[in-house]
């Protein structure tokens, strides 16, 4: 059981997932002689051509406001190496916990959740669109590299982190849980489910987990800097804010007359340093109360084991309703969100009535195609779009594409 923060390497605690017990690929594979199964994971992700394309994605601000604005690509780079300080401070698998890290956004549309919000409401006749089920859908089928199998062939602990994102997603007698409660679990993982069991009724590892606090801290803390880089609102604005004004209090009390930039950079370090000793702090009391002797019984413990502690969990809410008013909700970015909305929901129609219109790949074998099967075909087209890519493909059918500037 873990005791303290150590820095260094350590062995595997018995709770952390086993590379020499992964439970396999669905397409069978001689191991790698030099790499672990989620080493490999990690190095075919970070190869896929999704990967890549994350560098022209919206995080918040779309590409042309600025090249020092944090893109998918780079808030990705950040979730990993939090990820792979959580883990390494709780002794887990840190290899699996970075791998889920970088295959999170794959499935993300262009234009951030506006673009995802689009597409759902798009997909709605036809099972609807989920980000994290695009983003199993990216590394089991759409990405065409390999000469055996479509997909990656990822481990099966790296397509169940993929899948349990933020917990089960059903019941034990499978009702759906969670957002999807009432309705029904995404096309992709229902697709998926009837090849690999992914035994969606449980928790995700605890590299899972830990990759999923990651992706909150992180964006957390790099929101926050590029609204006040991109002036949506003041530093003083933060005080209304007890987690954010503590941290600024100390800010500049330590260092009175700071530069601005170097001030917002010393908040929002402290802001994620915080956040990360309270999750290993928080998690190994968690951890030594459940005294958990397997990854197994990680993911039966019926709750999560890596997470904040009730104190910052509040504190976080706070900081996510701020940015909320500040930054998301922000006219400056509901404009531009408008303009993507737009380009997003023509390009979708446009499609559908004219699959023709897509590259080769894309409508091969769609002449007599029902409707259902071009939309979701049209909703992978697009969702793999980067931003400027669907600005292109918009000016190329429309002449009104909407200036984003």
């Amino acid at each position: 059981m873990v005791a303290t923060l150590g820095y260094g390497a350590q062995p595997r605690a018995v709770y952390a997932v086993d590379p020499d017990r992964s439970r396999g690929r669905l397409f069978d594979e001689a191991e790698s002689p030099t790499r672990t199964p989620f080493q490999r994971d990690r190095d075919r992700i970070i190869h896929s051509s999704a990967f890549r394309r994350l560098k022209h994605k919206t995080q918040v601000f779309v590409y042309h406001e600025g090249d020092h604005y944090r893109t998918r690509l780079t808030h990705t780079i950040e979730v990993s190496q939090i990820a792979r300080a959580l883990s390494r401070a709780l002794r887990l698998d840190e290899d699996l916990a970075e791998c889920l890290a970088l295959a999170h956004d794959l499935g993300h549309t262009p234009f951030g959740h506006e673009g995802e919000d689009v597409m759902h409401d798009c997909m709605a006749p036809f099972g609807g669109f989920d980000h994290n089920a695009q983003s199993l859908r990216v590394v089991v089928k759409l990405e065409r590299r390999y000469a055996e199998f479509d997909g990656l062939n990822l481990s099966w602990e790296t397509l169940e982190g993929l899948v349990k994102h933020n917990g089960p997603l059903i019941t034990r007698d499978g009702r759906p849980l969670g957002k999807f409660k009432g309705s029904e679990l995404p096309f992709a993982i229902r697709r998926y489910g009837e090849q690999q069991d992914l035994e969606l009724w449980s928790w995700p590892s605890a590299e899972a987990q830990a990759a999923a606090i990651a992706d909150d801290i992180a964006y957390d803390a790099h929101d926050l800097d590029d609204g006040l880089r991109a002036g949506l609102f003041r530093i003083e604005d933060m005080a209304s804010v007890p987690f954010l004004a503590s941290i600024l209090a100390e800010v500049d009390g330590r260092y009175p007359g700071l530069e601005t930039s170097r001030r917002i950079h010393e908040i929002v370090r402290r802001c994620i340093t915080r956040m990360v000793e309270d999750v290993i702090g928080e998690s190994i009391r968690r951890l030594a109360e459940l005294d958990p002797r397997s990854a197994g019984d990680v993911r039966n413990a019926g709750r999560a084991v890596v997470g904040f502690s009730p104190a910052m969990q509040a504190a976080e809410r706070e900081v996510k309703a701020f940015l909320f008013a500040h930054v998301y909700r922000h006219e400056n970015v509901l404009s531009v969100r408008r303009k993507v909305a737009r380009i997003v929901r023509e390009l979708f129609d446009f499609y559908l009535t004219r699959p023709d219109r897509m590259p080769d790949e894309w409508a091969s074998g769609l002449d007599n195609a029902a409707q259902a099967q071009i939309a979701r075909r049209v909703c992978d087209y697009i969702a793999g779009m980067t931003d400027r890519y669907a600005v292109d493909e918009h000016r190329r059918w429309f002449d009104d594409t909407p200036d984003l500037g």
